[in-house]
């Protein structure tokens, strides 16, 4: 299994702040990340696929069997407003999360990828 973290750190008004990491190849990749706290999925472990995004209009990284949503990805984003439910980074980490998916597809084909949630900050 291949798994990707992501650290909830910090929370300021509806503001939730962490640290997105993952691997590809021998290294891991660390960037920020940020939630809308008013629709933080619970902390957990998830399977994660690279999915189409109607919205987006390409394949982005979607965090499945979220009890009762659906549609909830990781893509670019800079405000709280700008989630309900999803996880947002900055550029470089949804383009090195497609350099991931493509490694993981390329190498390990039949490998699960699945997505590890911290929570590290008091409510």
């Amino acid at each position: 299994m291949i798994t990707e973290t992501l650290t909830r750190q910090n929370k300021k008004g509806n503001a939730v702040y962490g640290t997105l990491t993952f691997p590809i190849g021998e290294r891991s990749f660390s960037y920020p990340s940020l939630e809308n706290a008013d629709f933080l999925i619970p902390s957990g472990t998830y399977p994660l696929e690279r999915t189409w995004s109607p919205k987006f209009k390409k394949r982005l990284a979607e965090i499945q069997n979220v009890p009762e949503r659906t549609g909830i990805r990781i893509h670019m984003g800079t405000k709280p407003e700008h989630s309900q439910g999803c996880i947002l980074s900055n550029f470089a980490a949804i383009s090195n999360l497609d350099v991931m998916f493509n490694y993981i597809e390329h190498n390990y084909e039949d490998e699960e990828t699945c997505i590890e949630i911290i929570d590290r900050y008091s409510a």
